[in-house]
């Protein structure tokens, strides 16, 4: 078989493409990639205008409403379960393909819809695209980045779900010029565009490296490396690292390879996973498990999807007003989610989760408290207590996206030994979106129950519970080979001295 142009240790001499060029490639490829959020932050954005129209034009009642809003999340269990084994047996970039046409047919479905369980239909398929998405994207991004920049790229996926998010705000805007009975079909139908968009951009995509490696494809593996890394001598050792994790020795360097076991790839792994992991392993999927769980059961998805509603609690009369407020928490969350992510490689993953968890539950608390003052005083106009509702509704989006938001994907995106990874992060997709279905389908009901101040300060007690859980399990992985996170799990004390170590090490090596 032909060489694939490297030998262990040396480098062949060819005329380079400036390094400036490979950024801008990987760069590329994660924008790519994180298309597929932008999809999902539309229908996000785009169900909470549309949801007026379809509840006058198709007759709903609240119930059926709230069912509505909330079912994407359930349904997106079915795609995270089959996501991991899917980009396994037909590669992730591929697996990006089919979560677009998940989009496209699941938004023509909803937009011809004439009935509930027409749109219902249409929910479910789009649903399916939705868990194929949320587990991909940033799978994908992370295997493909270099590590000196794999936070910044993997973050891309949280920031394009706002951009997706304002962009169906807009068309809301747009499209409710028309008669009640087209406004909510053409928008959501035109969700079906941005699929087509992404379906053409996968074709200018290379295949993630280390699936190529696992499909005994070094040569291509390398190429896509040699594109997205600094330089030659580290796409090599890239290389060199997945192919140890791969259990293929590095003296190979033939372009195609059999790989021992390829046709079971993928089997065995749910038994590693559940059944019988190692401690590192299972250390791996408590904190990816609990890092998701906390992500939306601290009630993001509560003040996202009903940011009027809180707002009306909190003394807002006006409709302008309340919108404006809801606005407002939209361009908070993307101007911090787009910080979060310029200073994730920096001050690395554990940090920003820190500083985040803590501040969400400090705006939890005084945003639970001032509701429950004005609760307790109706008839009153208590300028300070609105004032500060209205404050902590933002303090706590700022805090969620500068850390909680993108750092959740990043982490869990990465952690994960490479046989296990798609798996890995399927559960913690699964995770992630049957808490913010729940959340989203029963926050209403809380808010009665409890009253809405009680419901937030249930939400801080969530997110004091999370800082533990993040300072005891959760070590350090910046800049740290994706073939060597394994070794940071499974002792807790022992890994968090051993990131220092790790960090130090680092500092030195590059100065």
């Amino acid at each position: 078989m032909s060489s694939s142009g490297i030998e262990k240790g040396v480098v062949t001499t060819e005329v380079e493409a400036p390094r400036g060029n490979r950024s801008r490639f990987a760069f590329a490829c994660a924008i790519l990639a994180s298309m597929t959020s932008i999809i999902l932050g539309y229908d996000i954005g785009v169900m909470s205008g549309a949801a007026i129209f379809i509840k006058e034009d198709l007759k709903l009642s609240d119930v059926q409403l709230e069912i509505l809003m909330g079912i994407l999340n359930i349904y997106s269990l079915v795609g995270s379960g089959a996501a991991g084994r899917t980009s396994d047996w037909i590669g992730r970039r591929y697996t990006i393909v089919l979560a677009g046409a998940f989009f496209f047919c699941g938004a023509l479905l909803m937009g011809f819809a004439t009935n509930y369980p027409f749109i219902m239909v249409g929910r479910f398929v789009a649903g399916i695209g939705v868990g194929y998405a949320m587990m991909i994207a940033p799978v994908y991004t992370a295997e493909v980045a270099p590590a000196t920049s794999r936070g910044f790229l993997s973050s891309f996926p949280e920031i394009f779900i706002n951009i997706g998010i304002l962009l169906g705000y807009v068309s809301n805007y747009f499209f409710s010029k028309l008669p009640v009975h087209l406004g909510w079909r053409f928008m959501l139908g035109v969700g079906s565009i941005p699929s087509v968009c992404l379906a053409i951009g996968v074709l200018a995509m290379p295949e993630s490296p280390r699936w190529l490696v696992l499909q005994g494809r070094l040569g291509d593996a390398f190429k896509v490396l040699d594109k997205t890394s600094n330089t030659k001598e580290e796409a090599i050792s890239r290389l060199n690292d997945i192919k140890r994790a791969a259990g293929i020795p590095e003296d190979i360097t033939d372009d195609v390879i059999v790989v021992p076991n390829r046709k079971s790839a993928g089997k065995g792994v749910w038994k590693d996973l559940l059944v019988r992991p190692t401690p590192a392993v299972r250390h791996i999927l408590i904190a990816c498990l609990g890092i998701h769980f906390s992500q939306q059961a601290s009630g993001i998805d509560a003040v996202v999807l009903y940011s009027p509603s809180i707002f009306q609690k909190a003394g807002l009369k006006s409709k302008n007003d309340q919108l404006l407020a809801t606005v407002a928490v939209g361009v908070v969350k993307t101007l911090f989610i787009v910080v979060g992510t310029c200073v994730v490689d920096r001050f690395g993953r554990r940090a920003l989760l820190l500083t985040s968890i803590g501040g969400m539950f400090l705006s939890l608390t005084a945003l639970g408290t001032s509701l429950t003052v004005i609760d307790r005083n109706p008839g009153q106009t208590l300028k300070w207590a609105i004032g500060l509702s209205v404050t902590t509704v933002m303090t706590f989006v700022a805090t969620f996206s500068i850390g909680a938001g993108p750092v959740t994907w990043v982490y869990c995106s990465e952690i994960f030994p490479v046989r296990l990874r798609a798996q890995g992060a399927s559960l913690g997709v699964m995770l992630n979106r049957l808490m913010s279905g729940i959340i989203g389908m029963t926050f209403l009901s809380l808010s009665k129950g409890l009253t809405i101040g009680g419901a937030f300060l249930l939400f801080a007690g969530v997110a004091a519970a999370a800082w533990v859980f993040f300072f005891t399990f959760l070590p350090e992985t910046r800049g740290m080979p994706l073939e060597e996170m394994e070794s940071l799990f499974g002792s807790y004390t022992a890994n968090k001295k051993k990131n220092v170590t790790e960090e130090g090490t680092e500092v030195v090596e590059e100065h």
